[in-house]
Formats: structure tokens, C-alpha cells, sequence
């Protein structure tokens, strides 16, 4: 039986939890059977890559040639497939039984859908918040200044949709690139991932390039995925700070246009010197972790 839906992982250094993730993947028939699985690896080094194809040896295992990045890594998955639906994960997660079956039908029922993302749980039981909204400037100032220590503040709540409940279907402006599904045709209409991301802030970008399209990005309660977080980019954690904050600097340059570009160089200050405030953050509290593989703060 031909697959509905197709699976991407990008792997880089999950160990043990690739193959748990693959082991979840490979379980959900929900939607008529599995997906078909490419797993892209981004030059892992810690023995993942071998034990997953020891253990499942049929999985289409590709290698990136290198740490190209999340973006980068996620349209050569895409582009090893040809089902209509395609999904996009980072490979710490676990998915739910039913989930895929969930969200495959609400793409065959509603034509206009270009994206999706599930309920994303931590470890813990507690829900992510990600399914979010396109940050006013603000917001985005408010979120950027207080969201370190004051995470529920006002300009939080309303960029995270904290007050929105978890357990009802609505139409979000961007989800966690975390777990994504996605139509292969609205895809198409924005050209894939944008590249020059290396991490973070490709999801926000994918979802505001579809709602400019005319596509809808919704989320879907009836979809679980527990999300580990943070397994790769606690190796390199400042790395992944700044990363983080040139994504966003590069997500203002593409949204920012005419008069409002003379805001990109307060920009720069602003990002700059958050980004010194989170790695002191990190510093003081080294249990905290790092920002997921994919996603905003």
C-alpha cells in the first residue's frame, strides 16, 4: 500500500532517541499505514545513524555531507518524497498513536490547509506553547525584553497564545517546526524552507511565506507529539543562542519593508544585546535549556 503521508527526520547527535523516534513513527497506521521515512543526517558522529539501521535497516537513512542546517536538511528529505502530505520532525520527538490519521484527514477535508502542527507535549505532561501568532513589533520588543524572567507577561501571552485552550482546533499564523505536517503543494507555492537559516525561526518564516500565499496553517489538538527538546543544541549552547538571534534579525530584514527597514539597526542593538543577556542567563543557570532544534523562544 502506498503511503499517505511521508515522515522527514532531521538528525544531529539524538543517540538512542532517533530510533525511539522512528520506532513511533513506524507505529502510527492511523492514516491507512505508516509514512515513508527519509532521515536526514546532519553529520552525526555519536553511533545514531548506525543504530537506527540496525534496527531498522528499510529506512531511507541520507547523509547532508556536513551540518547544513535544519532548513537545509528538511527540503532534501522533502525532495526524497512524492506523497502529498509530508511531515517534518526534529528526532527527539515521540508521536502519539492517531495522530497522523488526525491531521491527514483535516488536510483531505479542507483544501486551503498548508500546514499543521500537533499538541507538543514535554517530557513532564506540561504543553508547549506552539502555535503562535506573528509577533507586532510591540509584542516582539516586550516578548524580547521579559520573556527570560517574566515568561506569562503580557506581550508573551499574546505572541505564545498562553490564554488559548490547548484542547480546541484553530487556525494559528505559524507552528513549531518541531513536528510539522505539511501539503507538498503549498510548498511548492514558497519554494520549500528557506535556506539561509541555519536554526531557528524557519518555522515562523514558513508560516508567514504560506499566509501569504493564501494558505492556512492550523493546529491540531487530536495530534500528540512528545518533544524532548534541546538534545542537540545543549552541545553547543551559546552557538545556538546566537544562531537564534541572527534567525530573528534575518526573519525582520524579509518582513520589514520601505520605511519600516530603518528599524533593522535598532535591531541589531536590541538582538545583540539580548542575546549577551541570555548566554549570562545561561551562565548563572546552567540547567536551563537551550532553545528546541526548531521554534521560537
Amino acid at each position: 500500500m502506498t503511503s499517505r503521508w511521508a515522515a522527514v527526520v532531521v538528525n544531529y547527535e539524538a543517540g538512542e532517541l532517533l530510533v525511539q523516534c522512528v520506532d513511533s513513527l513506524l507505529a502510527d497506521a492511523s492514516a491507512g499505514g505508516p509514512p515513508r521515512i527519509v532521515v536526514v543526517d546532519n553529520g552525526s558522529a555519536d553511533g545514531s545513524v548506525a543504530e537506527l539501521r540496525r534496527r531498522h535497516p528499510d529506512v531511507d537513512v541520507r547523509r547532508a555531507g556536513g551540518n547544513v542546517g535544519y532548513a537545509r536538511a528538511a527540503n532534501a528529505g522533502i525532495a526524497a518524497t512524492d506523497q502529498p502530505i509530508v511531515a517534518v520532525f526534529n528526532p527527539d520527538i515521540v508521536l502519539a498513536p492517531g495522530s497522523a490519521g488526525a491531521i491527514v484527514s483535516r488536510f483531505e477535508a479542507e483544501t486551503d490547509l498548508g500546514a499543521v502542527g500537533p499538541v507538543l507535549e514535554n517530557p513532564d505532561g506540561s504543553i508547549y506553547p506552539s502555535a503562535r501568532s506573528f509577533p507586532s513589533l510591540t509584542d516582539a520588543v516586550g516578548h524580547g525584553a521579559l520573556g527570560l524572567v517574566w515568561p506569562t507577561n503580557p506581550y508573551s501571552t499574546r505572541y505564545r497564545q498562553l490564554d488559548a485552550d490547548p484542547s480546541r482546533a484553530r487556525d494559528v499564523d505559524w507552528v513549531s517546526g518541531a513536528a510539522i505536517w505539511l501539503r507538498r503543494e503549498a510548498l511548492e507555492t514558497i519554494d520549500g524552507w528557506d535556506e539561509g537559516y541555519f536554526m531557528y525561526g524557519e518555522d515562523l518564516d514558513l508560516g508567514w511565506r504560506l499566509r501569504r500565499m493564501g494558505w492556512r496553517v492550523a493546529f491540531e489538538p487530536g495530534a500528540r507529539v512528545v518533544h524532548v527538546q534541546g538534545v542537540s543544541t545543549d552541545r553547543h549552547p551559546y552557538r545556538m543562542i546566537l544562531e537564534h538571534h541572527r534567525s530573528l534579525l534575518r526573519f525582520a530584514s524579509k518582513r520589514w519593508t520601505g520605511a519600516r527597514r530603518v528599524l533593522l539597526a535598532p535591531a541589531v542593538v536590541f538582538l545583540g544585546l539580548r542575546a549577551l543577556l541570555a548566554m549570562a542567563h545561561r551562565a548563572v543557570a546552567p540547567g536551563t535549556r537551550s532553545p528546541r532544534v526548531s521554534g521560537g523562544e
